[in-house]
C-alpha cells in the first residue's frame, strides 16, 4: 500500500510515537485483522526516496467510529534496524511537533 506524505502536518497526524518501534495510521476502507501483516511503501515530505515497511496491524478504527474518526488501521513498525532509521527520520522531520497537544488521527 502506498502512503505518501506531502506535508509535515499530515505526517504528524498519522505518526504513532506510542508504539515502541514507531508506527503510522493508514486511512483505508479495507478491513484488516489485528496482527495481520501489512506492507507499506512510505514517501516522506520533501524526500524523493520511497521506504518499504513490513508492519503489523496493531489497532483498527472501524467505519462510523465515534468522534468522526477516520476509518483505517494503526500499523506498528517492526523492530529492525532499517525501520528504526526510518522512525528516526520521521521524528527528525517532526522535531518538537511530536510533543504537541494538537489532535491526531492516532491514540
Amino acid at each position: 500500500m502506498q502512503l505518501v506524505f506531502k506535508e509535515k502536518g499530515a505526517l504528524y497526524a498519522a505518526y504513532i510515537p506510542a508504539f515502541a518501534d514507531g508506527g503510522l495510521f493508514v486511512p483505508t476502507p479495507r478491513e484488516y485483522k489485528l496482527g495481520e501483516d501489512i506492507y507499506l511503501i512510505l514517501t516522506l515530505p520533501d524526500d524523493p526516496q520511497r521506504y518499504p515497511i513490513a508492519g503489523k496491524v496493531a489497532w483498527i478504527t472501524p467505519a462510523n467510529a465515534s468522534g468522526g474518526r477516520t476509518q483505517g488501521v494503526g500499523v506498528k513498525f517492526p523492530g529492525d534496524e532499517k525501520t528504526r532509521l526510518i522512525r528516526l527520520k520521521i521524528e527528525e522531520i517532526l522535531g518538537t511537533a511530536i510533543s504537541s497537544t494538537k489532535p491526531t488521527q492516532t491514540l
